[in-house]
């Protein structure tokens, strides 16, 4: 029986969407969602894959097909038939990754748009002197208000102020050392941010946390109770709002599962505010390159029930007397000195504190 090519175009159109839709949805490339925007990130993913893996089942398959297809037969030396274009086809394979890229594009901008990325509205939301600068989701800016900006303010400076304000965090902090950035005349330059969802704009998060990164190691202080860590424990289902700045060069502050990432950087005070919904322990990492030992600057994130968060929190302001807390590294320490206390926890072996110390000097 001869099958019309139209019906195996569409049989083979019917098999390459199920495949698709299936695997963009069982692909399994993820780690845990353990966050509320994990869930909006990994829904873009998702149909990029299954756009993805379409484009890939008909390329490839296309090819394959005219290879087997038309392959030269044995004894065949003529010459193939004379095909100078076909403009209806150049039109669909122009307008069908055209009106994809464009949808894509909508997509991810909604999706940045609802984790807190970008809002045009929430522009003068926070108050500097009599005129608010803070612009949610962008490093650099256009100012979105016929009101000119206030050259003279320094957002970063008044939140570094603000941080500072916590005894711990002024601990572990060498801001007076590190000159904040000023604010761009005209373009509106301000801490990186990724902020808070629509739904939750003009809240204050349930928990704020202040976050200094280091050569090599992250150091969490908690203004509400004045604790200090080397780990990040947070409660599930309680906005958490993270405020970081580092003390020597930037670092990235990145937890996969929870599908963000922001940079903390000297002289800038970055924030990144999520929602944990997975209890668990995951890896906190460094993912900017920060020096030799930078593979090492890893720590644990705990996402916990509130009543094992609330236990967390009394331990540690129990043992605050007997802990020895993690210091600044001052001019007067080597990174040897410095590092020698957390060998353990950084899995560096005395023969690399030994090569720092000898290139140190």
């Amino acid at each position: 029986m001869n099958i019309p090519s139209s019906i195996w175009t569409l049989i083979v159109g019917i098999a390459v969407t199920i495949i698709s839709l299936w695997y963009g949805q069982n692909h399994g490339l993820l780690p845990t969602a353990a966050s509320d925007e994990a869930e909006l990130v990994d829904g873009l993913f998702n149909a990029m894959l299954t756009i993805s893996t379409g484009l890939f089942l008909i390329v490839e398959g296309a090819l394959i097909y005219s290879a087997v297809r038309f392959r030269r037969r044995p004894g065949d030396d003529s010459d193939g038939p004379p095909i100078f274009g076909n403009i209806p086809l150049e039109i669909l394979w122009t307008a069908i990754p055209a009106i994809l890229v464009i949808g894509i594009a909508i997509y991810s901008f909604d999706v940045y748009n609802s984790i807190g990325g970008f809002n045009p509205h929430g522009v003068h939301e926070a108050p500097i002197g009599e005129q608010a600068v803070r612009m949610p989701g962008a490093a650099i800016a256009a100012t979105l208000s016929d009101t000119p900006p206030n050259t003279d303010s320094n957002l970063n400076q008044q939140k570094s102020d603000a941080a500072m304000q916590d005894p711990a965090t002024a601990k572990v902090r060498n801001a007076d050392q590190i000159p904040q950035r000023q604010n761009a005349p005209g373009v509106g330059v301000v801490s990186p941010s990724i902020g808070a969802s629509p739904d939750q704009e003009g809240t204050s998060p349930a928990l704020t946390i202040n976050v200094t990164g280091l050569q090599y190691a992250w150091i969490f202080t908690y203004p509400d109770t004045g604790i200090t860590s080397g780990e990040l424990h947070v409660p599930v289902g309680r906005e958490v709002q993270i405020s970081m700045t580092a003390n020597d060069v930037i670092h990235a502050f990145w937890v996969p599962e929870l599908r963000l990432k922001q940079d903390a950087i000297p002289g800038r005070q970055s924030e990144i505010r999520f929602t944990p919904r997975t209890v668990g322990e995951y890896k906190l990492i460094c993912a900017e390159l920060c020096g030799p030992y930078h593979g090492a600057m890893n720590t644990q994130f705990v996402i916990e029930t509130p009543e094992a968060f609330e236990q967390w929190q009394q331990e540690q302001i129990a043992n605050t007397d007997s802990q020895q807390l993690v210091a600044v590294n001052s001019a007067d320490l080597s990174p040897a000195e410095f590092l020698a206390p957390y060998i353990s926890d950084l899995e560096i072996q005395p023969e690399m504190l030994h090569q720092i110390h000898h290139t140190h000097h």
